[in-house]
């Protein structure tokens, strides 16, 4: 039998096969609010067989987005507008998931298609909060540095967003401490320069990823998982390696994190990275064997016999699809079929056309 295809149990959910719905913005949104775009585009994507279907990365305060246009989970309207999303999901036989999401300095920006610069206050921006008074580069806004209050108040967010969550029906959260984001600048040294509890050695620096993991899992049924997804390296001299994932990956482990979800890069404008096919299975593969945690694995998963090769191969245990499920909300069906596995949940309305 396909290794791709082989059901995953975690805590009460089995999952039909190792496909994930990699979370992707759509910065379609109003005030937070997901709409009838976010239905159809999640909901296709869990009609075409993946076993989990992730909603992009959603803000826990209106401070957290990436832009003005990106989904909210700061309050119970956005919670009520997930909810028929989430149920179509799960009829459709997948998880219903969402990544939890801050996005530090990089937000208050405009969507890719208008040229992803900073959007000014008259435009409806905001100054942005980081570990440190460091703009991600010259065309960025300089972020105000969280105090300890401020730190208190990400946490308690990332806790209520994932109460909210439940609420709306999701299976599955996963907490975004990767791609340059909030989390991921207070674990890198090149955006973390406090001297306080939060900065200098690596366990400070850890601190709040530790504190939030803390906060979401006390917050989220124990019967449920919760995922963490992070940048296992920033690709730049000094800064996060995949040493210091490693290691984090364990503490995620001690935390009740069910699997890391691993990714690399976005923290500084400028890394080489040696992007190829599958350039960042390596990552997640090691640190599956070293830190004892399953993981995904993310980054130019091409084709059906690619991702049985790395499931098959003990690399990752999960396969998430980005870019390839934003072509091809069928890609586990034809999948499926070039990896002949014989039955498939195929809705009913869809038989005669498989």
């Amino acid at each position: 039998m396909s290794h791709l295809f082989r059901p995953l149990r975690q805590r009460s959910l089995e999952f039909r096969n190792r496909i994930v719905l990699s979370p992707m913005c759509q910065y379609s949104a109003s005030e937070g609010m997901p709409n009838d775009w976010h239905l159809v585009h999640l909901g296709s994507r869990a009609v075409g067989g993946a076993a989990v279907v992730m909603a992009e990365a959603s803000a826990v305060s209106p401070e957290g987005r990436i832009s003005p246009a990106d989904t909210g989970l700061w309050n119970d309207a956005q919670a009520n507008a997930w909810k028929p999303v989430a149920r179509f999901i799960e009829a459709r036989g997948a998880v219903p998931a969402i990544q939890l999401a801050h996005a530090g300095r990089k937000a208050s920006t405009h969507a890719p298609w208008l040229g992803r610069g900073r959007v000014s206050p008259e435009g409806g921006g905001w100054t942005p909060v980081a570990p440190s008074p460091l703009a991600f580069d010259e065309a960025s806004a300089q972020p105000r540095g969280l105090d300890a209050d401020g730190i208190g108040k990400v946490v308690e967010d990332f806790a209520a967003a994932a109460r909210r969550a439940f609420d709306a029906g999701f299976k599955l959260v996963e907490i975004h401490a990767a791609h340059g984001y909030l989390l991921h600048e207070f674990l890198s040294p090149l955006s973390n320069r406090r001297e306080d509890d939060y900065g200098g050695t690596a366990a400070n620096r850890m601190r709040l990823v530790r504190e939030v993991m803390e906060a979401v899992r006390r917050n989220w049924p124990d019967e449920l998982p919760v995922w963490l997804r992070i940048s296992a390296t920033d690709w730049a001299g000094g800064g996060w390696d995949v040493d210091d994932s490693v290691e984090l990956a364990r503490l995620a482990a001690g935390c009740g994190i069910d699997l890391v979800d691993v990714s690399s890069g976005g923290l500084v404008p400028k890394a080489e990275i040696p992007v190829g096919p599958g350039y960042q299975v390596p990552f997640a593969e090691r640190i599956r064997r070293e830190a004892g945690i399953a993981t995904g694995a993310v980054g130019l998963v091409l084709d059906a016999r690619q991702a049985e090769r790395l499931v098959a191969g003990g690399q990752a245990d999960m396969v998430l699809l980005g870019r390839a499920m934003l072509r091809d909300p069928y890609f586990p069906q034809r999948a499926a079929r070039e990896l002949g596995v014989e039955e498939l949940p195929v809705p009913v309305q869809y038989e005669r056309a498989w």
